[in-house]
């Protein structure tokens, strides 16, 4: 599409459910690799494409039903990051990905929305992998993802992940501390329920555990489930609504994670020519995600 590198043209849309398998294993074999002395330190050299996807007019509308969207045949951005992210997933489980899927947290998403698309639009999508770095915490990585119609770019999302505890020879760039967040006055606030993180998972297929079970999530540290990141993005793109245009940005970084049940305050302001974005923990002040939606330029 917009990429040089060699091109594999799939079938279908892979199912995540089993590149999650495929990524458990995986996750396994690395360990053994970093201990050997034997883990890769470079990304596949190519990407994956699907043409022809046509998004489904039922799990449109359970999206927009979930995340607060109004009813529509245009795909809100979140939506077709929902279509693209399997994708990208296939090639984090591949056996030449040196970061384990298992584990993996997502840091920050850039979306660039060129041009609406809708229900009736076959989509032509993209994904590859770049920027392979070290992290102050681990091991940080971009895994890109594309939308074409009729070879038109329509939309384009960046996702970077870390790999906690995973080291790469190199010295991390110098982080700029985040400044200190002081909680604005609040638009709103969301009340999320212990089944938030399930009814996503259904209109996303992103049934990672610890957005599942209470068991799930401790296995990984948190005291129960937390709400997948992009659910709680993809609320506050919901709220801007109709003022973010047709073409637009879209960025997001994420804090801390929403344990669930939870009721955050949320800010959704005009800033300039976009609106800021915050989601912080109501009594504690904490911080879970802040970003933009801006006209693209």
């Amino acid at each position: 599409m917009t990429d040089e590198r060699p091109v594999v043209l799939l079938p279908q849309v892979p199912p995540l459910g089993g590149s999650y398998v495929r990524g458990v294993a995986a996750g396994g074999r690395l360990a053994v690799e970093r201990r050997l002395g034997r883990a890769g330190a470079s990304l596949p050299a190519l990407a994956y494409e699907v043409a022809g996807v046509r998004p489904d007019a039922e799990h449109l509308t359970a999206y927009q039903h979930h995340v607060g969207e109004s009813g529509s045949d245009r795909l809100p951005a979140g939506f077709v990051h929902v279509l693209a992210f399997p994708l990208a997933t296939a090639l984090m489980v591949r056996a030449d990905f040196p970061l384990p899927l298992v584990g993996m947290v997502h840091l920050a998403n850039r979306v660039e929305q060129h041009a609406p698309t809708t229900l009736v639009e076959a989509l032509d999508l993209h994904a590859h992998a770049e920027n392979l770095a070290p992290h102050r915490s681990g091991t940080a990585v971009d895994l890109v993802t594309e939308a074409r119609v009729d070879d038109r770019l329509v939309w384009r999302g960046v996702s970077t992940y870390l790999a906690k505890g995973v080291r790469l020879a190199g010295r991390p760039a110098d982080d700029e501390p985040r400044p200190s967040f002081v909680p604005p006055v609040p638009t709103g606030r969301w009340h999320l329920d212990a089944g938030t993180g399930r009814r996503y998972a259904q209109v996303s297929g992103d049934r990672n555990p610890i957005h599942l079970s209470a068991l799930g999530a401790k296995a990984f540290g948190f005291p129960r489930t937390i709400a997948h990141g992009m659910d709680t993005a993809a609320r506050t793109l919901a709220a801007v609504g109709p003022a973010r245009g047709d073409a637009f940005v879209w960025t997001v970084q994420f804090a801390a994670p929403v344990l669930l049940p939870s009721s955050p305050s949320v800010r959704v302001a005009r800033d300039g020519d976009g609106f800021g974005v915050d989601v912080w923990h109501a009594r504690s002040g904490k911080l879970h995600l802040t970003g933009r939606v801006d006209p693209l330029r």
